[in-house]
């Protein structure tokens, strides 16, 4: 299925990763918002849980190995083009986790991956959900 253009929305799964007071952020590699920071995370594949898509996405994208502990929320995001046509349509799930094992190195989605810490999060200019996110996901632990 396209994700421009799509018959039905997409299923992405984003992940607040902890490892002590730090969380895992990485650079987009690819479209949509190339270059920005975000989550680590990814499409949903046919026959995985969301869960199971949380875990698979850290680690192909960080190199980490997580241990999944909640749900934070679900965030919906929509874009239409200049038709009123939607040319985007994700439905975001996002879990907080806790580090298990492994050094981040970006995988083949990201431009960069990097630990920071929630005094720093305003440097990165963080889409407002993912920030939220990331707020609530502190507030849980």
């Amino acid at each position: 299925m396209s994700r421009e253009y799509p018959e039905r929305p997409i299923v992405g799964v984003g992940v607040v990763v902890w490892r002590e007071d730090k969380f895992l952020l990485i650079q987009r590699g690819k479209p949509p918002r190339r270059g920005s920071w975000s989550l680590p995370g990814g499409a949903q594949e046919l026959g995985e849980t969301v869960r199971e898509t949380a875990a698979r996405e850290i680690r192909e994208e960080t190199g980490v190995e997580i241990e999944v502990k909640g749900l934070i929320d679900v965030f919906d995001t929509i874009a239409r083009d200049d038709d009123g046509r939607i040319r985007l349509q994700y439905t975001l799930i996002d879990f907080t986790a806790e580090w298990q094992s492994g050094t981040p190195v970006a995988g083949d989605d990201a431009m960069g991956v990097r630990w920071v810490g929630l005094d720093e999060i305003d440097e990165y200019k963080l889409w407002t959900e993912t920030a939220r996110a990331i707020q609530m996901s502190a507030a849980s632990r």
